[in-house]
């Protein structure tokens, strides 16, 4: 029973809230909401605390730019209807899964709880001291403290970067171009780039990198003791996986997603369109390989990997 104390009161609270008010809001499915309760009070108990808040910054910015984008999406996306932009389980999963592995993974090494049951105690050398030793140094259990939180600030800059570009994206005026092929296809296809939606996928990594940057310095005064390299490491690390994840996720999409367009409506339609029968439907771009929430997990568990390692 020792080890519930390991999930403080706080942290479900919160992640009860998160629940709550994402199903108030319908941002949030029933099923959706199980998903967002657990990862949320699991990455908020944990004693790094900023992967928790990480997350919360995530969410809270990626469901008020779904909002925002939904309106004008209904006109150019056929799929949109009622309860549009809730995120079911599968979405909350796809979009937080290598964050959340990365964070129980953390706990499990440098900090004494349940999660470390599972880990021979030999495996680490080191627990976490935020007065002994800055969670982003390599002196941290040789390194893979940093590869872990490098691992999270990559999987949400990417996440919230694709979020912003597909959301705030299709606000731009002028047509996006096609990554593969550079030319102009209709607002939404997967795989188009705009430059409205480019920025914003870089301001959204970079979000992310200053978030972690401000609450490590908070609540780790080793890392403080390191001056501002610790911080600006991250926030350029933010903007580069908000940059790499929006190109990537292009990639993919302009190849392994197929977007389809009705010529008879003249809109995109999405995974969830169920077009008439007889209707006229073209295809821009792509082959029926992967779902958007498949494309969306790769997508972020790439950039992720690829910002632990280059950081």
């Amino acid at each position: 029973m020792d080890h519930l104390r390991d999930v403080p009161v706080f942290s479900v609270v919160i992640g009860a809230y998160i629940a709550w008010s994402g199903l108030k809001k319908k941002s949030l499915s029933k099923d959706g909401a199980i998903a967002a309760f657990l990862v949320g009070t699991l990455m908020l108990s944990t004693e790094l605390r900023v992967f928790g808040v990480t997350l919360l910054v995530f969410y809270f910015i990626g469901s008020r730019a779904t909002k925002v984008g939904k309106a004008l999406k209904a006109k150019l996306e056929d799929g949109v209807r009622e309860g549009a932009g809730q995120r079911d389980a599968v979405q909350v999963l796809c979009n937080s899964l290598p964050a959340f592995i990365a964070c129980l993974v953390w706990r499990s090494l440098y900090t004494h709880s349940w999660f470390s049951l599972a880990i021979p105690s030999n495996t680490y050398a080191r627990l976490y001291n935020p007065h002994d030793v800055c969670a982003l140094s390599q002196e941290l259990g040789g390194g893979w403290s940093r590869f872990l939180l490098l691992v999270t600030l990559g999987q949400f800059g990417c996440s919230l970067g694709d979020t912003l570009a597909s959301e705030l994206g299709i606000l731009s005026k002028s047509k996006p171009i096609l990554v593969t092929t550079l030319k102009q296809v209709p607002p939404g296809t997967n795989g188009a780039m705009s430059l409205l939606g480019t920025t914003v996928s870089i301001v959204g990594g970079g979000v992310i990198g200053l978030t972690m940057g401000l609450v490590l310095l908070l609540e780790n005064p080793a890392c403080r003791e390191l001056g501002v390299q610790p911080f600006v490491t991250l926030v350029l690390l933010g903007l580069l996986s908000g940059g790499l994840g929006s190109l990537i996720d292009s990639i993919l999409g302009a190849t392994v997603q197929q977007t389809r367009y009705s010529t008879s409506t003249k809109r995109i339609l999405t995974d969830d369109s169920k077009p008439q029968s007889g209707s006229a439907i073209s295809i821009i771009s792509g082959r029926d390989f992967l779902s958007n929430n498949q494309v969306n997990l790769v997508s972020s568990a790439f950039t992720a990997l690829l910002v632990a390692f280059i950081g």
